[in-house]
């Protein structure tokens, strides 16, 4: 599937394999997420002018998924870590679109409205509110296209890790 807005095609390649992205480790060990992450596909990704603030930039991502068994808490409903999983992830390729920089969670702030269940396809839509110099927030919806409902929102605040301090000498 091809990947439709504005950003260059350098930014389209990147966001076609989400794995690298999130750093894939080279071990034959699979990581949390591993199987979602490789199911998951962008299918927009754009940078306009900010309309409330014409100097600034916006970013959007739009990724889509199949819910699958491994996403399911015990009432056969995406699960709630899931959710948040989906917008941690998703959010942070909303702020990358503008700014392709390491970032670590500060917050992340979560609504559920709705289930999901096996077999329906999710939408999930994120956009940049702000970009400072050391922090960052976009705004997250997944929404459930099979039923038509708004399954979770989110926000999420990262922002440019310490440097790390130097090892005492001995």
């Amino acid at each position: 599937m091809q990947i439709s807005g504005n950003v260059n095609d350098k930014m389209k390649a990147l966001l076609s394999d989400l794995t690298r992205v999130f750093g894939k480790r080279s071990s034959d060990k699979p990581a949390f997420g591993d199987s979602i992450l490789a199911r998951m596909v962008v299918t927009h990704a754009s940078v306009e002018n900010k309309a409330e603030e014409p100097r600034k930039k916006e970013g959007k991502v739009i990724c889509e998924l199949i819910v699958t068994e491994d996403m399911l808490n015990g009432g056969g409903n995406v699960h709630g870590g899931c959710s948040a999983f989906l917008i941690d992830i998703c959010s942070t390729l909303a702020l990358i679109n503008i700014r392709n920089t390491q970032t670590v969670s500060q917050s992340l702030n979560i609504v559920y409205h709705s289930p999901a269940g096996l077999g329906d396809k999710l939408r999930i839509i994120n956009t940049t509110l702000t970009v400072g110099a050391r922090a960052m927030s976009a705004r997250t919806e997944i929404w459930n296209e099979t039923h038509q409902r708004l399954v979770a929102s989110g926000v999420h605040i990262k922002m440019q890790p310490s440097p790390k301090p130097s090892p005492a000498k001995l």
